[in-house]
């Protein structure tokens, strides 16, 4: 696999029963398992194969509340300081640091729009500044030319994908829960309409609570008992070089290129927004919901092949509990990266950053973005069935939220106040119609 990762020993078979079982070790997934065994609930985590090795070590690592949507902002800030309470409680390095966020650039449009959320969030508390371009400048000396502004972020940060969730996993160890990987959850079981129990490739546990966390495979699981989660997989190409280049930003973003320092000195690589959408059959079933979106973003998406039909993962068929399931036949999605975003990637962040000129290519990714509709996640203990708990669609915003969201789990199944309103996260609002207003920013 080329994505860095490290790899954690967990136990090798589930136990008969739990308080909770969670499905799917993403960081989404690990940080609800770890808030929910830190609460004293006998908590198990279920990976069909290894932990963090979908799109949680395929990302970009940045903890931001710089332009985020504004229903997904409170999640934000509170997950940098989780994910400092995490770090200190596990004593593992998840390599978080508020290293601070740089944003650049020489629209018109783009500067305005980024004043315009700056406006909204220092009204919340954010620390965000806005740039002249000679204060750009200052900031950017490593890219060798003139801007027009930017934004400094300084509170916001990056944190290590190859580690996070790994070390979060280690995390839900310590605190007495159980891991388990290479083990998938085929399928929960019902009585009196409830659930009763998790049906996975090794047994059964019993169990009344079950947290779907499966990231691009949820709908297709979900589909398995009646429920409809709107899902689209986008996927993303990313590239890393090797360590080499210095004084350059830790994490800069423009609009040709974004550049993020890893742990091991190198850089990872990447273009914002841009993705290819491979159909599926759950692409095709949900399109028109997704119509809106496809329209904003019809400069930065384009159709892609037959990657994800083939995988399997967004299926509408159904499959029996007692035979192999799709996620046994692809314990992890490692889709061929597109070749012509790579090298356009390369090119641009050479451009960018000269110094990135004498550095070689260490790795080369893909990934799918699990996405909703209207770009926001669904976190919700009412998917109609009761005991099944949806936190999924993430839409490329997960890892820095990751610890936010799953202490958001937690508050519900513990019957604790939320640490955020939750009303915007509910799955009920895609009943309504995709071509309302999807934010205010």
């Amino acid at each position: 696999m080329p994505v860095p990762l490290h790899l954690i020993q967990t136990s090798s078979s589930p136990p008969k029963d739990a308080d909770v079982v969670v499905i799917g070790a993403g960081i989404v997934g690990v940080s609800a398992a770890y808030w929910l065994a830190r609460a004293g609930m006998k908590t198990v985590l279920l990976e069909k194969g290894l932990i963090g090795a979908e799109q949680s070590s395929r990302n970009w690592g940045w903890c931001r509340q710089q332009n985020r949507d504004a229903r997904e902002l409170p999640l934000s800030t509170r997950s940098l300081s989780l994910w400092e309470d995490m770090t200190a409680d596990i004593g593992e390095d998840l390599g978080f640091r508020r290293c601070g966020l740089l944003y650049l650039t020489n629209d018109r449009a783009e500067l305005d729009g980024w004043a315009k959320w700056g406006n909204f969030a220092r009204g919340e508390g954010i620390d965000t500044r806005m740039l002249s371009s000679g204060q750009a400048a200052d900031r950017s000396s490593a890219t060798q030319r003139a801007w027009l502004g930017g934004v400094w972020s300084p509170t916001d940060g990056i944190a290590d994908p190859a580690l996070a969730a790994p070390m979060i996993a280690k995390g839900i160890l310590k605190h007495g829960g159980v891991v388990i990987q290479n083990c998938a959850a085929r399928g929960v079981e019902m009585a009196g309409g409830s659930v009763c129990a998790v049906v996975t490739e090794q047994g059964t546990i019993r169990t009344t609570q079950v947290v779907m966390a499966g990231g691009a495979w949820t709908r297709s699981f979900l589909n398995q008992v009646g429920v409809s989660l709107p899902q689209a997989s986008v996927r993303s190409s990313i590239l890393s070089v090797k360590p080499g280049a210095t004084g350059l930003p830790d994490a800069l973003h423009t609009k040709e290129a974004s550049v993020t320092r890893r742990g091991d000195g190198g850089y990872t690589l990447a273009i914002s927004g841009n993705g290819r959408v491979d159909p599926t059959p759950g692409t095709l079933k949900t399109a028109l919901k997704f119509l809106p979106m496809f329209t904003r973003r019809w400069r930065q998406l384009s159709l892609g092949g037959l990657q994800a039909w083939h995988y399997g993962f967004d299926t509408d068929r159904k499959w029996k509990l007692d035979r192999p399931t799709p996620m046994e036949k692809v314990r992890i999605l490692d889709p061929r990266p597109d070749a012509g975003t790579l090298k356009a990637t390369l090119r641009n962040a050479r451009a960018l950053l000269p110094a990135l000129k004498k550095t070689n290519i260490q790795a080369q990714w893909a990934g799918y973005i699990d996405s909703t509709p209207d770009g926001v996640p669904v976190i919700d203990p009412d998917s109609g069935i009761p005991g099944l708990f949806i936190a999924a669609g993430f839409s490329g915003h997960g890892f820095g939220i990751g610890p936010g969201a799953g202490h958001l789990v937690a508050d519900m199944i513990l019957g604790r106040t939320p640490m955020t309103e939750v009303r915007q996260y509910r799955l009920s609002r895609f009943r309504k119609s995709s071509w309302g207003k999807v934010s205010d920013f």
